[in-house]
Formats: structure tokens, sequence, C-alpha cells
């Protein structure tokens, strides 16, 4: 451990996984690299092919391409270092470099619990009134949900960060974790406003992540409560197809995160590489699997692709027969 007091506190060194021998730096690095390209490239070609195809264009899809933004800013403001951390060895991060990755990190994740609201509110209303969907739900008012779904968590955010900054930093300049988040930084810091610090932060947390939950809850509940009361089967399951993939995104995001802090909060302690290693998978795994749900779990996506891929075959075959 690297011990400093207030005066000397200029840089933070990232951990990353302790227990990690040397030699299997390389290979953490090259799989660390290519989780980010799947992130990268599976997001970016879903704003792409929403954005080229007219069809999509739609609240729904809107909802997604927010999303797919929303995934691709978490990777790239979390991976890159960690990266340069086994594969060039760059182990620190400046004192306010720490504190902003700190901000987008607990930003985009309040930012990803508001948009989940608003896909849960497009398919309650979708599947709850159907005749209000078409006036209650366009592209200009999806586009202000998504907005104020990006604007809320700012000040929030912002609050959380100043709040940090005001502690004296008189213990470990290491960061326990892949990237700076609060636990980490505020655990470094003294003072009897540690403790004040961190239950206002909890607070906040706990607004951007358990008012859109109940929301979310009662609108599947709502929903499953209406499919359940059809008569007709093909009618269920037709319905039931047209919110799988929200309902898989949603549980991808919030479960591994239940799971965490119940575990916890029962006194099931997790050793310090698995605890960071569960950490890093349900922040960025769902950025890397989004894409996939988005291609195999919708209808208008998949059809779409498949017809583009079959035009392009059969475009293929005409051009080598000729």
């Amino acid at each position: 451990m690297i011990h400093t007091n207030v005066t000397r506190m200029r840089s933070f060194f990232i951990l990353g996984f302790p227990g990690l021998s040397p030699q299997y730096y390389g290979p953490v690095s090259a799989l660390l690299f290519v989780i980010y390209l799947a992130i990268a490239i599976g997001n970016i070609f879903i704003l792409s092919f929403v954005f080229c195809e007219k069809s999509l264009q739609k609240p729904t899809y809107l909802v997604f391409c927010h999303l797919a933004v929303n995934d691709l800013t978490f990777g790239t403001v979390t991976l890159p270092k960690i990266i340069s951390k086994y594969w060039f060895g760059d182990t620190t991060i400046s004192f306010y470099g720490c504190f902003t990755q700190m901000f987008f990190v607990h930003y985009l994740g309040s930012v990803t619990s508001f948009i989940l609201l608003v896909m849960a509110l497009d398919r309650f209303i979708a599947i709850c009134i159907p005749l209000r969907y078409p006036v209650l739900i366009t592209n200009n008012i999806i586009s202000v949900l998504c907005g104020f779904a990006w604007f809320i968590p700012v000040s929030l955010m912002v609050t959380i960060v100043l709040h940090a900054l005001t502690l004296p930093f008189c213990k470990s300049n290491v960061i326990s974790q892949c990237y700076c988040d609060h636990i980490s930084i505020t655990s470094q810091a003294c003072g009897e406003d540690v403790k004040i610090v961190q239950v206002t932060t909890l607070c906040m947390a706990m607004f951007c992540l358990l008012l859109p939950l109940a929301f979310i809850l009662f609108s599947y509940f709502s929903i499953i409560v209406v499919i359940l009361k059809m008569s007709n089967a093909a009618g269920r399951k037709k319905t039931l197809s047209t919110c799988t993939p929200q309902i898989f995104i949603t549980c991808l995001f919030y479960l591994p995160r239940c799971f965490v802090y119940v575990a916890n909060t029962v006194g099931f302690s997790f050793s310090l590489d698995v605890r960071i290693l569960l950490i890093l998978l349900y922040s960025l795994f769902p950025a890397a699997v989004n894409p996939i749900i988005y291609c195999f779990k919708t209808q208008d996506i998949k059809q779409t692709l498949m017809k583009k891929v079959k035009t392009k075959k059969i475009g293929i075959e005409i051009k080598f027969s000729v």
C-alpha cells in the first residue's frame, strides 16, 4: 500500500486485480480489449443501422439508440485505463482525472436506469393502453423523455463529486478497483465528514436506481397481467415477444447489482478479486450483450437484417453467375 497525506495527494494508483500474476497481464489486457471492441462495434452498428433504416426510426428503437450511446460511452470511460495498466504498465491516474472518471461512471449508470424507465413506459403504454399509444408515444415525445433521462442525473452526480472533493485524503492513494468509483475514492479519505458524504451519496444513488426500478417493476407486472388475461395463446406469445428484449436488458442491468447488494447485506463476503470481477462484469457485460439482444430478440431489426443478408447474397450470386 502506498501511504500519503493531504498535501502530497496528486494521483491515484489503479489496483485492478490484486491477485493476478504478471504472466497473465497480456492475456487479460487482450481480453479487455476484445470486450471493448465488442462494445464499440456492436453499439456503433446499432446506431448506424437504425439511422440508415427509415423503417426502424420508431420510438422503441430510438430508446435503444440512447441506451447504445450510453453503453458505448461507459465502455470508453472505463476500459481504456485498465487496458493500459495491464498492457503498458500505466497504473496511475491524476487526482482530478480519477474524480472525472468517477462522475461519468455513476452518471452513466444513473442515465441507464432512467432510460430503462422510458423503455418500460413505452412497453406499458403499447400493451396496456394500445389505443392511446400513437398519441402518447411519438418520436418527439420519446426524444424529450430520453433527454430528461440524460439531464436529471447531472446535478445529482455533480453534487456527489463536489461533496467528495471536500474530503481530506490522508490514507492510501490506491484504488482497489478497475476504475475510480465513489466507494473506492472515499474509502481513502479521513475525517468526520466521510460518513456524511457516503450516506448522502447512497441516498442519491438509491433515488436514481430505486425510483426508476419501482416504475419498471409496476410496468412489467401490469404487462404480464394483461398478457395472462388474453384468451388467444398466439396473441399472448406475440405480445410477450414485443417486450422480451426490454425485459432481458432490464434484468441484465438490475439483477447482478441486486445480487451483490443482497449478498453484502446478509453477510456473504467476497474476496477482493471476486468482488472486482463481479462489479466489472455487471458494469460491462450488458453493454457488450445489449446489441446482440437488439438483433436477435427484436423482430423488426431481425427481419430487416435477414432481408439485407438475403439481398446481399442474391446480389453476389447474380454477380458470380454473370
